[in-house]
Parts: C-alpha cells; structure tokens; sequence
C-alpha cells in the first residue's frame, strides 16, 4: 500500500509554492503567518485559494498570447 501526501516532494517547490501563497493573501489583505494558520476563516481562506487560481489562470492565458 503507498501513502500520499500534499506536500510537494521537492523543497524548491514547496518553497515557491509558500512564497505565491504569501503573496496571493498579501493582495487580498490576509494576514498569514509562517508556519499553522488554522485560525483564518473560512471566508479569509477561500479569499487567499481564489487568488492563486485567477493568477494561475492569468499566467496561463497570458502565455497564450
């Protein structure tokens, strides 16, 4: 039987992955700390994951072009 996880496998990624997170609730006007954020909201949260994607969607589109 394997195991998953959700953490990125290799420490490059996963550190460019904290710093878009950073960066997408900065725009958004959430406050996260390094480490456990269980206290946001689930509002905050959503806030924050739907950022990430319009600027994934974004990236993706204006590569397109």
């Amino acid at each position: 039987m394997s195991t998953t996880s959700n953490q990125p496998s290799v420490p490059s990624a996963r550190e460019a992955l904290n710093k878009f997170k950073m960066e997408a609730a900065s725009e958004v006007g959430v406050d996260l700390k390094q480490g456990y954020n269980g206290d946001l909201t689930s509002r905050q949260a959503g806030s924050v994951g739907g950022q990430m994607v319009k600027k994934m969607i974004e990236a993706y589109e204006n590569s397109m072009k």
